[in-house]
């Protein structure tokens, strides 16, 4: 791995846009298949780390390669790219359990990676049909023991919930599932479809309807994860606790804390020195921009003191970790606080710092629209 430059940036995302198949629900930026493309995308990713090397401090935190499929990525580039990369203490790659295979895991190994991310969804083979996901409920099982098999001790699972067709007692067996393969971390995400994906179109009315039961499906997955041991540290995610280690998620707690981040790719954010950046989505564009040695087309959005505060408070109230309100000028309503403190949905951590109460969290971003006024 090669060494980063000397500007204050400690963590990056790298996009790597690849799948085998879009979902339904997919909003992300991705590329269906595009084998013979792979290896140029790899090189202009190579491009723009070196001209935004300068933005990047010497001792990198975190690394997050996601996507898309990372792992879907044609081996020798997946290779070459993680080679170049910074050293970090967490270097996270996201994978389909379809393509985990020994040869992979080895490769991961090899090059540094710490932790990997699996995107499991359900155990249940009809709502994998319904997400469009290819793996199989023994796809998962199976990735995960490849992946101990090759020495990785450090596996979050993605589960989703609010599928259509989805019954209590399916999202029980799913939790049930995934507790029984021992992740040091869990996601667990209400389905969003977005307006227009073809998800929509095809579930809209069944979405509809299930929208009551939410909150009663979030509540099961808060209970049955923290009664098995895991620290709800996040709205959506959950790790263990007991260990002599660390295994909340490294790169996205610092960007819950509002920490700066550069992202490289197509389509990927970075929130830089007061700027937030967002290449702009198209794989041919990106790739011209860079081969040429420019930097790729993109949208820059300058966030003033106000928006970062709204930003930050929204992020950071989503932490089961105290929250420091003075810093942010002004911008909590301190008659609503005082409401939300009697009424049990927030409460103080000494004169500056608060937390939302269990019932508060449950509540989410109602209660944080409540404290913005």
């Amino acid at each position: 791995m090669t060494r980063p430059g000397h500007g204050a940036v400690r963590h990056l995302y790298v996009h790597l846009p690849f799948c085998a198949h879009r979902c339904g629900y997919c909003d992300f930026v991705t590329a269906v298949g595009r084998a013979d493309e792979h290896a140029a995308y790899v090189d202009a990713l190579l491009v723009e780390l070196q001209l935004e090397r300068p933005r990047l401090a010497d001792d990198v935190e975190t690394v997050f390669l996601g996507g898309g499929t990372p792992t879907f990525t044609e081996p020798t580039s997946l290779a070459r790219l993680l080679d170049r990369l910074p050293d970090a203490e967490e270097l996270t790659v996201e994978a389909n359990p379809e393509t985990v295979t020994q040869a992979l895991a080895a490769l991961l190994g090899e090059h540094g990676v710490t932790r990997i991310s699996l995107g499991a969804q359900s155990f249940r083979p009809r709502l994998l049909e319904v997400l469009e996901r290819q793996a199989r409920p023994e796809d998962v099982r199976r990735a995960v023991h490849t992946l101990r098999d090759a020495g990785f001790d450090n596996i979050s699972l993605d589960l989703v919930y609010g599928i259509p067709g989805q019954s209590a007692a399916d999202l029980e067996a799913d939790l049930a599932e995934a507790l029984a393969l021992e992740p040091e971390h869990l996601s667990c995400y209400e389905l969003e479809a977005k307006p227009g994906t073809r998800f929509t179109h095809a579930h809209g009315e069944e979405l509809r309807r299930q929208s009551e039961a939410m909150e009663d499906y979030f509540e099961r997955v808060v209970e049955t994860l923290t009664g098995g041991g895991y620290r709800w540290y996040e709205t959506a995610n959950f790790c263990r606790e007991g260990r002599d280690r660390e295994l909340r998620a490294q790169h996205n707690l610092a960007i819950w804390r509002g920490a700066d981040y550069l992202g490289v790719g197509v389509g990927a954010v970075s929130t830089v020195a007061g700027e937030r950046r967002r290449n702009l989505p198209s794989v041919g564009r990106y790739v011209a921009a860079l081969a040429a040695g420019h930097a790729p087309p993109r949208e820059v959005e300058a966030l003033d003191d106000a928006t970062r505060a709204v930003e930050r408070l929204m992020l950071g109230l989503r932490l089961d970790e105290p929250f420091d309100v003075e810093r942010l000028n002004g911008t909590v309503d301190r008659l609503e606080l005082e409401r939300l403190v009697d009424g049990g949905l927030v409460e103080r951590r000494g004169n500056d710092s608060i937390t939302l109460t269990r019932r508060g969290r449950l509540l989410g971003g109602a209660v944080t629209a409540a404290l913005l006024g």
